[in-house]
């Protein structure tokens, strides 16, 4: 019996001595962190930092790998530490060896153990936070410069970085995630910015402005299907925003389905043919497709639901004002023995004298708006009535001042 008991009790010590053993790796990188990466970091010694660091991985990892502390919320804490500050410096640094020692996916893994962590208990959750907080006033300022330099590919990565590194501490920084997504379009990261996009949508940003940035980017990419499926899940949520309805639109031409555009916003009036809101959108849209006899029939049904509709007079005044002076270009271009001259020449007038009504109307309830007034001036000085137009310059002057 007694050899019995001594044999279980050597069982049990030696159990205790493999567990105590991986523990022991926990608390060795915790120390290799602090005493050597945390005070060569403090005195500007970025290459102890970096020797500091390795020394910590190859404790945490061992940590890791072990099937006794791999899920311990402190193997994950420090491996989140301990990676996210290697991604730190090498950034800082320029170091790609360094960031290599640690893997490509570097942020990814320190990301995935800090959140495995902040959600594993509350007794690291505060550590977890404060960390989280230095990697991002270290990263904040890397991803400004890099938008301010041009460099928006790296500039989006840096701010995706950002939101992800929040989200690990169960905050959801739409702001930053935006700001990857824009930038990662203009850095032509197209299926990154798409997923940023979409991201964003479940987040719920900017109601119906992320929905249709998140088609847009899925059309620039051509994956139709998903650009549509978004766009269509956005117009459930908000109706007819201008925005998902001309992403609709320019999914549509985009696919060489003018038809199918056409019929979109048809349905749209359709299911709501008196909403002068709708009217004055779809007029907008017509504008920006440069369908100009369209949008000036949409803008006037606007105006005929509602005659004093501020908007719609300003926009259907500017769109013939527009239209107007591009086709008065055209007949500056011609030469003076084209027979279209005369056609073209009167076409513009008439469109200029159209453009009058609703401006009138416009400047009569806003007195003033200089804008509007130097273009009354413009207009009336182009149609050869100088009264009206010595009106206006004297109107014009007084508000700009």
């Amino acid at each position: 019996m007694k050899i019995q008991k001594l044999a279980l009790i050597t069982g049990v010590l030696a159990m205790t001595t493999v567990t105590f053993g991986q523990k022991t790796n926990e608390t060795s990188a915790a120390v290799e962190y602090k005493n050597k990466y945390q005070n060569a970091q403090m005195k500007g010694d970025m290459e102890g930092a970096k020797k500091g660091l390795l020394s910590a991985k190859k404790f945490i990892d061992l940590a890791a790998e072990n099937d006794e502390t791999k899920e311990s919320i402190k193997t994950l804490f420090y491996k989140g530490e301990i990676y996210s500050a290697a991604a730190s410096i090498a950034m800082l640094t320029g170091d790609e060896a360094f960031l290599a020692s640690f893997g490509d996916d570097v942020f990814e893994q320190s990301i995935a153990a800090y959140k495995k962590s902040y959600e594993g208990g509350s007794k690291y959750r505060q550590d977890i936070t404060e960390s989280i907080n230095s990697k991002l006033n270290l990263i904040a300022p890397l991803g400004s410069a890099a938008y301010e330099a041009g460099k928006y590919a790296e500039a989006g990565q840096l701010f995706y970085i950002q939101y992800q590194l929040a989200s690990a501490k169960g905050v959801k920084d739409s702001i930053s995630l935006y700001n990857a997504g824009f930038c990662l379009d203009k850095g032509e990261m197209l299926k990154e910015a798409a997923d940023a996009y979409k991201e964003l949508t479940k987040i719920g940003y900017n109601g119906p402005t992320s929905f249709a940035l998140a088609g847009n980017a899925f059309s620039k990419l051509k994956e139709y299907d998903e650009a549509r499926k978004i766009i269509e899940e956005g117009r459930a949520k908000y109706g007819n925003d201008k925005d998902l309805l001309m992403e609709l639109v320019r999914l549509n031409v985009g696919m060489g389905d003018t038809k199918g555009a056409e019929t979109a916003l048809n349905e749209a009036i359709a299911k709501d043919p008196d909403n002068k809101q709708l009217h004055y959108i779809i007029g907008t849209i017509y504008t920006d497709l440069g369908e100009n006899e369209k949008a000036e029939t949409a803008l006037n049904r606007a105006l005929e639901l509602d005659p004093d509709y501020l908007e719609a007079q300003y926009n259907l005044g500017a769109h013939l004002v527009t239209w107007g002076s591009d086709l008065k270009q055209k007949a500056n271009d011609m030469d003076i023995g084209d027979p279209s001259l005369k056609t073209v020449t009167k076409q513009s007038e008439d469109i200029f004298k159209r453009a009058l009504i609703p401006l009138e109307k416009y400047i009569a309830k806003e007195p003033n708006d200089s804008n509007v007034l130097l273009i009354l001036y413009q207009l009336q000085y182009n149609l050869g009535n100088s009264e009206k137009s010595a009106e206006y310059k004297k109107r014009y002057d007084a508000a700009k001042k």
